[in-house]
């Protein structure tokens, strides 16, 4: 049948409204008292001792690939020699070679001025990259006003459906009232998968109306259900990937147009999920997709077990894209909020 039903335990006879299907495990309404009196939370951390440990544990691999170098920089008198290990660790670190030369450079100069002092450098290159990181920062905050669409898009792979799942149910801790919209309509199993997590986690999903709905339609639909159900948040998946560039380009602006139909400053974020095992290899993704879709930030996952953690310098550095949350570990509350300054303490 072209016209969807819906699947609400407790709402779906009451609902009169059709395009969309809705997936809900909760036979009680979502409460929505006190959500509006309740503060405005960013997703933000502060650079705790307890937060530096944990991060520390969790990025123990890019830590480990590091920490040597800096030992040496902690130690004794720095030499030409001590800098040039330290750039083959930060290159290892997949921190990349242009970003690597803008931390080290001032360092080389101070040690061509005569500058020896371990401590002192250490804590230039320390500040080298609080400056690359805090440029770009802006911490992820809910828009209060109307609904707040977040798009996320990124390669299969990279943790995109896992990351959504994670983002919704923190919402949904937060008081929110959250949409997912699955419009991943190219990989078979993606809806599915989407839908295994709203069950999970207790909100609604719209799913597509037939086998050949378009993902624009998908994303429309999800909207207008937010409208009529008292949703505040819509998050919408996206395809991992298409058979070209241009493919996917067209396919985002269909979803951009269904999204400003209905929300006409919307979607407010842009979110790109990244494989942080895969280095630089990352970079180019964010590259690419930065060529043809607005990003507002980044989500890198998969730190806790990656060596490669520098290359959240080179996204910051290279493409002026602030790192709105890490992922470091399969929990729930191992989404995080990337904070530069915990960051660089666990790390360095």
């Amino acid at each position: 049948a072209n016209s969807p039903g819906l699947r609400s335990i407790k709402s779906a006879r009451s609902s009169s409204f059709h395009p969309s299907v809705l997936r809900s495990i909760s036979s009680r309404p979502c409460n929505l008292m006190g959500r509006k009196t309740a503060p405005t939370r960013e997703f933000r951390v502060g650079a705790d001792k307890s937060i530096v440990e944990s991060l520390a544990n969790s990025l123990s691999k890019s830590r480990n690939a590091l920490q040597q170098q800096f030992n040496l920089l902690m130690t004794g008198e720095v030499d030409d020699d001590t800098i040039d290990e330290l750039e083959e660790q930060l290159l290892m670190a997949d921190v990349g070679i242009s970003t690597t030369t803008v931390l080290l450079d001032p360092i080389r100069d101070l040690v061509a001025g005569g500058e020896t002092n371990a401590e002192t450098l250490r804590d230039v290159l320390r500040q080298n990259m609080r400056d690359i990181l805090d440029n770009v920062h802006v911490p992820l905050k809910p828009k209060e006003e109307n609904i707040w669409v977040l798009l996320v898009v990124g390669v299969n792979g990279a943790g995109k459906t896992t990351t959504i799942a994670k983002m919704a149910n923190r919402l949904k801790n937060d008081g929110r009232k959250v949409m997912l919209a699955a419009a991943d309509t190219f990989r078979a199993a993606a809806v599915d998968q989407l839908g295994v997590w709203a069950d999970r986690i207790g909100v609604e999903m719209t799913t597509p109306r037939n086998d050949n709905c378009k993902p624009s339609t998908v994303v429309y639909d999800a909207i207008e259900a937010a409208k009529k159900g008292g949703h505040d948040t819509v998050i919408i998946d996206t395809a991992g990937r298409l058979q070209n560039k241009e493919g996917l380009m067209d396919e985002l602006n269909k979803i951009y147009k269904a999204v400003q139909k209905s929300i006409p400053d919307g979607p407010h974020e842009t979110l790109l999920v990244l494989d942080g095992t895969v280095g630089q290899n990352s970079v180019i993704q964010a590259k690419e997709f930065n060529e043809f879709a607005p990003l507002t930030g980044v989500v890198v996952t998969k730190l806790d077990g990656s060596s490669k953690g520098g290359a959240i310098f080179s996204i910051a550095q290279d493409l002026k894209l602030p790192v709105r949350l890490i992922g470091v570990g399969e929990k729930m509350e191992d989404l995080r909020d990337f904070d530069p300054e915990a960051f660089i303490e666990a790390l360095a």
